[in-house]
């Protein structure tokens, strides 16, 4: 051993299938303020975004936590990419699963 410290493999993202996501996963998950924020964000940079470069007034251990949310109800895809995550909004897939509940969401008045 050169006295370096050993390298942890980072987990994989765990994502839902189209076929398992769910309206209700969704809503639940878009029901939060600082969520629905984070995919307002995703929405207008139709683009992706660090796990760093979201504008939310919360910890870094509880932003983690709403990426998870938002991952596991479908609502966002996250990548890998060397020590930075990038989040991804899945608009297709919930287009394609609920039309208009994406637009009728974001459209809402703050």
């Amino acid at each position: 051993m050169d006295g370096m410290p050993a390298t942890v493999p980072l987990t994989p993202l765990a994502h839902p299938a189209r076929e398992e996501i769910t309206v209700e996963a969704v809503l639940r998950a878009l029901a939060d303020p600082v969520r629905l924020a984070m995919v307002r964000q995703l929405a207008q940079a139709e683009t992706e975004i660090a796990c760093g470069g979201f504008e939310v007034p919360v910890t870094k251990s509880t932003l983690t936590h709403h990426l998870a949310i938002l991952r596991q109800a479908g609502v966002i895809v996250g990548r890998q990419a060397g020590t930075t995550r990038y989040n991804t909004l899945r608009r297709t897939d919930l287009d394609a699963l609920f039309p208009g509940l994406l637009d009728g969401v974001l459209a809402a008045p703050r």
